[in-house]
């Protein structure tokens, strides 16, 4: 308001929504970016179509970045007639509206896939650690089976502040990561795997029980999840925790 670039009553207006604003279903959170460094994030599914459009619409007129999580592509076809700038992550089932500015890519999160199975939840990963500002570095389908596809691509996982490591079935590759990696390990079971997997449930207790140091597990198929908090580490290795 003061170097003039939006007026008085527009800013009367943003102010209005904080910290919060009632769409009778859905309480949308405008101060997160203000606490959190990042906008509320849409998870879609158990909202109907209309429902993820509207808290869409919400989000969108603060001129943060919209991420929607598990987004099936009806609800994409739905928000792009508004907003045709809108874009459509397949792999990672995510939407995205772009903000007005986004971060520079500080830093490196890399983010390791033990299957092509496990791709989805990897690029959740993946994509949530980029737009809050991290450089990535990719490395699918290296799981145990073939450890030497691990140590032939060592060299660029070495240069991370931090590794999401992705894997279903038993989820050995986490340890192995951790007992190698000099920085912190973020385990995310998938829910990959034959009927003894247990939907996940296998791989989740391998990561919580390994015996490899630095090694931090989040929920089955919680690409999301392990993505931000890779951002967030990767921002305090930056010197960026306090912004």
């Amino acid at each position: 308001m003061q170097d003039g670039r939006i007026s008085i009553d527009q800013a009367v207006e943003r102010l209005r929504m904080l910290p919060y604003e009632d769409l009778g279903f859905a309480r949308v959170d405008h101060q997160r970016y203000l606490r959190r460094g990042f906008p509320e994030v849409i998870y879609c599914p158990g909202k109907t179509i209309e429902q993820v459009v509207a808290i869409v619409d919400c989000l969108a007129a603060s001129g943060g970045t919209v991420l929607a999580t598990r987004a099936e592509p009806a609800v994409f076809n739905a928000v792009r007639v508004k907003h045709p700038d809108a874009e459509y992550h397949a792999q990672a089932k995510a939407l995205v509206i772009r903000g007005e500015s986004e971060p520079d890519p500080v830093g490196c999160v890399a983010v390791v896939s033990a299957g092509t199975a496990d791709l989805p939840v990897a690029e959740e990963a993946a994509l949530t650690a980029e737009l809050i500002g991290s450089r990535v570095e990719r490395l699918f389908d290296v799981g145990v089976a073939g450890i030497h596809r691990l140590f032939d691509n060592w060299d660029k996982l070495s240069k991370a502040r931090v590794i999401v490591v992705v894997a279903g079935m038993e989820g050995a590759l986490a340890s192995v990561v951790g007992g190698l990696a000099t920085c912190p390990v973020i385990a995310v079971p998938t829910s990959v795997g034959y009927g003894a997997n247990f939907g996940g449930l296998a791989p989740l207790l391998t990561m919580l029980n390994s015996c490899a140091t630095g090694v931090a597990v989040v929920n089955i198929d919680n690409g999301y999840g392990a993505g931000h908090m890779a951002a967030l580490i990767n921002r305090v290795g930056e010197g960026d925790a306090g912004k």
